[in-house]
């Protein structure tokens, strides 16, 4: 199982935090966490449901991490391995996630496909979500996976949508002319954008648009890639 100590710094003023694999009685306050993370116009029901959150810790508990300050848990991120062919990338997030209810995980995927990650508001200066990335890395390096995959909300493009067609924001995002909240933070993670998948999740602020985005494994050769 996994359990990580660290620090991150409120200024300069260093703080322990604890990513660890989250478990039954934690529920509640992930479930807080969710509905801190995700205010409307993002849909309600898309929030974790106790039998979500249960599959999680029994079918795939390397998967359900959560992180821990000042005694409270503040973020969590949640995967399930799956196989996946690079050269048939489409889909969407209900499809492969299972509705996040993950039934549909496979212990002999080749990939680690990222559910969810989300880090209540009030703690995001402290780094925690790169935080939690780096971790679930550590898992695909530890279960010998060939990438991290997940499909990226495209949280800003909502407010240019009338001016500019996705591709064309998508693309201003990778020059750095617009910072988008999600796309942004997954590239300082290290992640790859791969494909641009139409209606993968119902999203207002993203307009249902998902921008499928990898981390490969260093540790697997070209040759064994899938």
């Amino acid at each position: 199982m996994f359990h990580k100590e660290i620090y991150v710094f409120d200024g300069n003023t260093p703080k322990m935090a604890v990513i660890r694999n989250y478990r039954e009685n934690d529920f509640d306050d992930l479930i807080r966490v969710q509905q801190e993370s995700f205010p409307p116009p993002f849909p309600s029901e898309l929030w974790w449901n106790k039998e979500q959150l249960h599959n999680h810790i029994t079918l795939f508990p390397e998967g359900a991490l959560c992180v821990e300050l000042d005694g409270s848990i503040c973020g969590s991120m949640t995967g399930l391995t799956v196989m996946f062919d690079p050269s048939h990338p489409q889909h969407t997030w209900e499809e492969i996630t299972d509705s996040g209810y993950i039934r549909n995980h496979t212990s002999d995927g080749n990939t680690l496909y990222i559910v969810d990650i989300c880090v209540s508001p009030s703690y995001r200066k402290y780094g925690l979500g790169k935080w939690l990335m780096q971790s679930m890395y550590e898992v695909v390096i530890h279960l010998n996976l060939d990438r991290l995959l997940g499909g990226g909300r495209i949280s800003g493009f909502s407010k240019f949508a009338a001016d500019m067609s996705v591709e064309t924001y998508i693309g201003k995002v990778m020059t750095g002319e617009i910072k988008d909240p999600v796309i942004t933070f997954l590239l300082r993670c290290g992640r790859t954008p791969v494909h641009l998948i139409e209606n993968y999740l119902e999203d207002e602020e993203s307009c249902n648009y998902g921008l499928l985005m990898e981390w490969k494994n260093p540790f697997k050769g070209v040759n064994e890639r899938v």
